[in-house]
């Protein structure tokens, strides 16, 4: 069953008070979460003489109390919302409104090209170096040039060049001056520590796979 009455006493800061029933009688406690959510957030909080609507209950040690408690006078509170930015507050034409996030993804299209792009000059230097044909004559892989088909162009063989290189002491990749010279220390000399994870690729950080590699 509903009443009506007003709120006869309000402590704001504790949050509760006592409402008067228009039918007479002893007044009712009433506590802010007796409110429904809306009345609690109105524009204003209860106040002595506001005009309310509830249902009572009695607590555990009989006492009365008021709740579902409705407040029909109160004006609800109004939200304010801010414009855009870059948008007038009226609205407005919106066509010339540059993207949102357009930066942000140019910035990213960027970032990816240009690691496709280290990704790929990496690659092109480990197969200069190692794939190439060049690269495995200067390895020391023997090359035959056969001219006309004839015995005696086949049995003549281009001889390799000899080497630059000598096995002199150096055994670290901060010692050497490019990726052949440091390829030839991992292939013929002895105690060299210049491939740490094994792959047979000397220096790749100094070297042969960065993109300053020669």
């Amino acid at each position: 069953m509903r009443f009506e009455g007003r709120i006869a006493q309000w402590n704001d800061e504790r949050g509760f008070g006592f409402i008067a029933p228009e039918a007479g009688g002893d007044q009712v406690f009433v506590h802010i979460s007796a409110f429904a959510p809306a009345d609690r957030l109105a524009a204003a909080r209860p106040r002595p003489g506001e005009r309310v609507r509830f249902e009572v209950e009695t607590d555990a040690k009989g006492r009365k109390q008021a709740r579902h408690v409705g407040r029909p006078d109160a004006a609800p509170a109004r939200t304010a919302t801010r414009p855009r930015r870059g948008t007038p507050a009226g609205g407005g034409d919106r066509r010339h409104s540059a993207p949102s996030g357009g930066l942000g993804r140019l910035l990213g299209s960027v970032a990816g090209w240009v690691l496709v792009a280290l990704i790929g000059w990496q690659a092109y230097q480990w197969w200069a170096t190692h794939g190439s044909p060049s690269a495995k004559a200067q390895a020391g892989t023997p090359s035959a040039l056969i001219a006309g088909g004839s015995a005696a162009s086949v049995n003549q063989v281009t001889p390799a060049a000899s080497p630059i290189f000598r096995c002199d002491g150096r055994r670290h990749c901060s010692q050497m001056t490019s990726c052949a010279e440091a390829t030839y220390f991992l292939r013929n000399c002895p105690g060299v520590e210049m491939d740490g994870d094994g792959d047979g690729v000397p220096c790749e950080q100094q070297w042969c796979t960065s993109p300053f590699a020669k």
